[in-house]
């Protein structure tokens, strides 16, 4: 399978994996973006779904994780994993918390965001429509992930990301690197006008964030844009912002979208540990 984008690179030796062209060239670090390709999971998982809350059996779950961390390069006895609600939590996690979320019981109701310093664990954090934000600090050795719903992306998450790195690792936002997406684009991300006005009150009126839908009080939001917005203003370098040109709903094919599917789903990770 071939894609059609500048910034990501899709890895097809055994489990399709993608990766960011620009955090590749990052030498301490090791990320990865699941698709919905290459795992055991079948029916409306078919067939690498990555969440144990969905229907799918645990088996089937960690056999995926399993494929998933050998084809990228990952340990599974590392990985530590979010608790998602859409909120705006980020959690700081060291090895002491490995297998959280996936094979030790979650002990946290809302973590939307992990951040690290430590080589010992991998963050994991979990999409399918949803935003991801890479955060990379180059100076001090430093990851976070986060997880931005349309409810994230308001309550700014990734500014959250940027000043709990600052307060737990003295990171200076100049020295982040950010990667956003894949994410569910402008141009599929059709809503409401109730929802709308949470980013008409964040971004105005005639931000390129938000533009008129071909239905009445509909309106097309472009979460890629609000969260690079965020990180600017949070004070990260404009050329230390990528975002994805993947649309999720468009490259349903490859990619797990809850739109696409009518919420009949697997669902894909973000990865990333310091080596």
């Amino acid at each position: 399978m071939n894609i059609n984008s500048k910034v990501m690179t899709l890895h097809q030796e055994g489990v399709p994996f993608l990766t960011y062209n620009r955090l590749s060239s990052i030498d301490f670090i090791r990320h990865a973006f699941s698709t919905r390709l290459g795992g055991v999971s079948q029916g409306e998982f078919t067939s690498m779904n990555l969440s144990f809350g969905r229907g799918d059996s645990d088996e089937n779950v960690i056999e995926n994780y399993h494929r998933i961390c050998e084809a990228a390069g990952f340990e599974y006895d590392s990985l530590t994993a979010s608790a998602q609600v859409h909120e705006t939590v980020v959690r700081r996690v060291s090895k002491e918390n490995r297998g959280v979320g996936i094979y030790k019981p979650k002990d946290m109701l809302s973590v939307d965001a992990l951040i690290t310093s430590d080589p010992e664990v991998t963050l994991v954090t979990y999409y399918a429509d949803c935003t991801p934000v890479f955060f990379v600090d180059t100076v001090n050795k430093a990851i976070g992930l986060a997880h931005a719903g349309w409810r994230g992306t308001v309550g700014e998450i990734s500014a959250k990301v940027v000043e709990s790195m600052r307060d737990e690792f003295g990171t200076n936002p100049a020295d982040l690197v950010c990667a956003i997406g894949p994410v569910i684009g402008k141009c599929c991300y059709e809503v409401s006008r109730d929802c709308a006005e949470h980013f008409i009150s964040l971004f105005g009126a005639d931000s390129p964030v938000i533009s008129k839908g071909a239905k009445p009080d509909k309106y097309m939001i472009d979460l890629a844009l609000a969260n690079k917005l965020i990180l600017l203003r949070s004070g990260v370098s404009e050329d230390n912002i990528v975002i994805s040109d993947l649309c999720t709903q468009c490259n349903c094919d490859l990619l797990w979208s809850h739109r696409a599917t009518g919420g009949k789903r697997g669902t894909m990770s973000a990865f990333m540990s310091l080596k």
